[in-house]
Order: C-alpha cells, then sequence, then structure tokens
C-alpha cells in the first residue's frame, strides 16, 4: 500500500466500514436485493434535532433569493447544482434546463432553456464572460453570462456532475466514464484527454476539479486517486492513491474521492469515502497525516485547521499540520451535512432542512444559523459572500456583516 502512493507514511488499515455502510452504502445493497423478498431493511437514523443557540451572534444577512424550479428532481436524484458567481453578475441553472443570469441586485436580465437537464450547476469565467454548463447528456455548452447568447457546445461520452474548471483559456472537467476532459475556451473544441480507472461500483458524484498551480489541475477520481495533469496539453505529472478500500465485497471497497482536493499554503488535503483524511506536504512530498474519517464532501481549511464533514454528521477540526484532532460536534448527526466552507473567520455547514449552520472554529459550537427553503448539498463562498442552492430549487447569497 505504501509502495502504491510512493510517500514513506503508512496509511492505518483500520475498517470503520460498520457506521458507513449503516447510513449510505446500505441503501445499494438493499436496492441490490430488491425482488429477493428476504424482509432485508436498511438502517435509518433520526437527524438529530436542532438545540436553540443561547446567545446567537448575527453573522450573515440575507441579500438576494430566488426559486429557479426544480422541474425533474427528486429525492433519489439530489445533484449538487451550484451558482455561477463574479463581482458583477449571477448565474443559475434549474435541473429543468433554465439558465438564468442576474446582475448583482438581483435584477433578472436573460434566460434560456437549453432542453435538457443541467447537472453539474455553472461556473462562470468574468474574465471572458462565459458560463458553462453541462447536462445529463454529456453536452457541454458555454453561454455569454451578460447576454445568454450560446457560443458553443460539445458533446462528451459520459455525463459531468460538478462545475467545470476555466483556467488557462482551458476548460477541464471531470465526466462518470473516467475521462478528463480539456476543451478550448473560445471554440468549445476537445484539446486533451485523459483516461482513468473506473470501478465497477462506485458512489454516485465526482470530485470538482481544482487547480494545484497556474499550470496543473488536480483532480480526483471513483478509484481513490488524485491525478495532477497540466491544464494546456492535459500531460499527466504525478498521480497518488487517497482511498484505500477494505473489506470483503466490491460495495466495501469503494474509495471514491467525490469531494473537491483542498490546496492551500504548498499542502494538499483529500478525503475519500472509504475513511481516508489524507494532509501532504508538497514541497517535500511527504505525507503529513492520515487520519480516518469518511466523507462525500470537500474539506475547509483555514491557518489552523482543516475542517471536515463526515458521513454520520460528524463536523471535525483537524491541526492541519500534525492531523490531530481539535475538536468535534456531533450537534447535527445524520443532517446530511454539506462540505463545510469558511465564511469570514466562522466555519459554515448547510443541512436536509435548509439551515446553514455557523460554528466558532476556536471551539467547535454553533454560534449562528440561516435558513432557505429545500435541502442543501453544498455551499459556496466569494470573498465575504455566501452562496447555496438548495434540491427545491432556492439560490441565496448571504454577506458577511461581522
Amino acid at each position: 500500500m505504501t509502495r502504491s502512493i510512493r510517500f514513506s507514511n503508512t496509511i492505518k488499515s483500520k475498517t470503520i466500514k460498520s457506521t458507513v455502510m449503516n447510513v449510505a452504502v446500505l441503501a445499494l445493497m438493499t436496492t441490490a436485493v430488491v425482488g429477493c423478498n428476504r424482509g432485508i431493511k436498511p438502517v435509518v437514523y433520526d437527524p438529530v434535532k436542532l438545540v436553540q443557540i443561547a446567545q446567537p451572534v448575527s453573522v450573515l444577512q440575507p441579500i438576494f433569493s430566488v426559486d429557479v424550479g426544480n422541474k425533474k428532481a427528486s429525492k433519489k436524484d439530489p445533484l449538487a447544482l451550484q451558482v455561477g458567481y463574479s463581482n458583477a453578475q449571477i448565474v443559475t441553472a434549474s435541473r429543468g434546463g433554465e439558465l438564468i443570469g442576474f446582475d448583482n441586485a438581483g435584477q433578472r436580465l436573460w434566460s434560456i432553456n437549453v432542453g435538457e437537464q443541467i447537472t453539474g450547476g455553472v461556473t462562470l469565467d468574468a474574465t471572458s464572460q462565459t458560463a458553462i454548463i453541462s447536462t445529463r447528456s454529456g453536452l457541454i455548452m458555454a453561454f455569454d453570462s451578460a447576454t445568454g447568447a450560446k457560443r458553443w457546445e460539445h458533446q462528451l461520452s459520459g455525463t459531468v456532475l460538478t462545475p467545470a474548471l476555466v483556467s488557462n483559456n482551458r476548460v477541464v472537467l471531470s465526466a462518470n466514464d473516467g475521462f478528463l476532459h480539456g476543451l478550448s475556451l473560445q471554440t468549445g473544441q476537445s484539446i486533451w484527454q485523459f483516461a482513468t480507472q473506473v470501478p465497477t461500483i462506485s458512489v454516485r458524484g465526482s470530485a470538482a476539479p481544482a487547480l494545484l498551480d497556474e499550470k496543473t489541475a488536480l483532480l480526483a477520481t471513483a478509484d481513490g486517486r488524485l491525478h495532477a495533469i497540466t491544464v494546456d496539453s492535459g500531460l499527466p505529472q504525478w498521480s497518488r492513491r487517497v482511498g484505500v478500500g477494505t473489506g470483503s465485497s466490491e460495495v466495501e471497497r469503494m474509495s471514491d474521492v467525490d469531494g473537491m482536493p483542498i490546496v492551500d499554503n504548498n499542502q494538499l488535503y483529500a478525503i475519500s469515502y472509504s475513511g481516508q483524511l489524507l494532509g501532504i506536504d508538497l514541497a517535500s512530498r511527504q505525507v503529513m497525516f492520515v487520519n480516518e474519517l469518511a466523507s462525500l464532501k470537500s474539506l475547509a481549511v483555514n491557518s489552523r485547521q482543516i475542517i471536515a464533514t463526515s458521513l454520520t454528521g460528524k463536523v471535525v477540526a483537524y491541526d492541519r499540520t500534525s492531523g490531530n484532532m481539535l475538536w468535534e460536534s456531533e450537534e447535527l448527526a445524520y443532517r446530511n451535512l454539506t462540505n463545510p466552507i469558511m465564511i469570514g473567520s466562522y466555519i459554515a455547514v448547510g443541512d436536509l432542512d435548509g439551515v446553514v449552520h455557523l460554528f466558532d472554529p476556536a471551539t467547535g459550537s454553533i454560534v449562528s444559523r440561516v435558513q432557505t427553503k429545500g435541502a442543501l448539498t453544498n455551499l459556496q463562498v466569494q470573498g465575504s459572500r455566501l452562496m447555496t442552492q438548495s434540491t427545491s430549487g432556492q439560490v441565496a447569497i448571504w454577506q458577511l456583516i461581522r
């Protein structure tokens, strides 16, 4: 195992599958045996009830909210659509295929129906005023974000479930058939493709591409690996294993990395479904730590901590260098948490009721809440603004006020 990732640290192989299987995988197992009529019932955990905050503080104030609809959405298909945002524009997408442009004051500027279910949310490149979306059939479309005029479209062999990365005149995408793609931002022409291994069984989802540096994209895949690839030409630079699945069945051995890796201050952090939270020093290429925590969500980082939300609803903060646990909160257990994200000095986490909880990173206590309509699957932050899009189609933007 150590040889395969070429690091000096040895990844622990303790199994944390009992909780993970009960919460997330058992649904898949139950589906697989439907028709056998053996009376197998999944273990269902009730979401923890929220406790009133004793002395709440005001952290966020609402500045924008709109319902873009959830046509064709279902609880079995909770796509994590994201908002395209810049200082001058907001572009949103509905599951039913409507793309809508707003100015920063919330004034509707244009709308267009693309004719298919939108799956990957919106990437908005402010420099070129281009909005990029993907559809159920694998069609990638680019629009003028100021007018809504279509610029180009390109057909992929697989579906893209996360927003694209736009960098160096390239549109970088990760499709669910295992292919990574680099398209021309100007024309949509395919510049490069990179094939990865596709396991027989994986969690439905994928990690959004991230920038490792100005020339290199970092992509996580369903086989539990990270790939560093040049943005311009798609040349592989290195590959590292993060997720290490153990168990007797293919379900138990799933090792997807569906949370976008975090790169900060020359340190790389990633987490897998199979239960490995990995910290790497990029200067030395050495593993700083490996902790046992399972998640499908992206991590958050501040000057001292790396923060994760687990499959069971724990919010956990670790020292970003040593990996030592600083605090752990179970106040939101089994509430289907979003990724954690930093907004100002606070940690924001969303849940299945559309509530955004603000944590004090020093103590791990919840100090504030705001709410939108519908279950949340992802949080975004740009500058001092927090953005959400719920499964019911409610888009909301909040401004940090302290």
